[in-house]
């Protein structure tokens, strides 16, 4: 009788300790998640279907209207200016990021387009694509081009880095945007 007595303490100490594993793991993924993302499904996205851009939120987000509902995007693979995050105040040359992107995009259709080395969404749950105006125009090059926003990196490398890499060093090179004496071509 004692054999067993051992046996069932070990069973029970086995099955707490697998609990206390399976409520941290729940933990951690319920609070590291911003809860916009569970309290929000994301609608699927066609690449080959024209957006209406609603509102410009800043100079490299924005929201479109998917079947009825308003979501938020954020283009891939660049970075402007802050202008409206109010931890880190007005960055330089962040107004006229947004105020171009809003020139550029507000009141038109886009074309969203995915890229397969990345989540469709972020952290945040903005669709994550890149952007396109009805006539080909591709928003996230030009504001690279001309200064407007910085190459970013999410976590693992996107198809169009070189690119961007590449427009953003002769954005530089030219002293460009945000890349020139404004901000102290930084």
């Amino acid at each position: 009788k004692l054999k067993i007595t051992v046996n069932m303490k070990k069973y029970k100490i086995i099955i707490i300790f697998i609990a206390l594993i399976m409520f941290t793991c729940f933990t951690y993924v319920y609070f590291s998640t911003p809860t916009s993302v569970y309290k929000k499904k994301i609608p699927r996205i066609n690449q080959n279907e024209k957006y209406q851009v609603t509102k410009v939120l800043d100079g490299d987000t924005f929201q479109v209207k998917i079947n009825k509902e308003i979501v938020t995007v954020r283009m891939l693979g660049i970075d402007t200016p802050e202008t409206v995050d109010p931890r880190k105040g007005i960055g330089c040359y962040g107004k006229q990021a947004s105020d171009k992107t809003k020139e550029i995009l507000l009141k038109n259709y886009v074309t969203l387009v995915t890229d397969s080395s990345q989540n469709t969404t972020d952290k945040f749950g903005r669709i994550l694509a890149y952007t396109y105006l009805e006539d080909g125009f591709f928003i996230n090059k030009y504001l690279l081009e001309y200064g407007y926003a910085r190459e970013y990196k999410y976590k693992v490398d996107y198809e169009k880095r070189k690119e961007f890499k590449d427009l953003e060093s002769n954005a530089k090179k030219k002293k460009t945007g945000l890349w020139g004496s404004e901000c102290g071509g930084k």
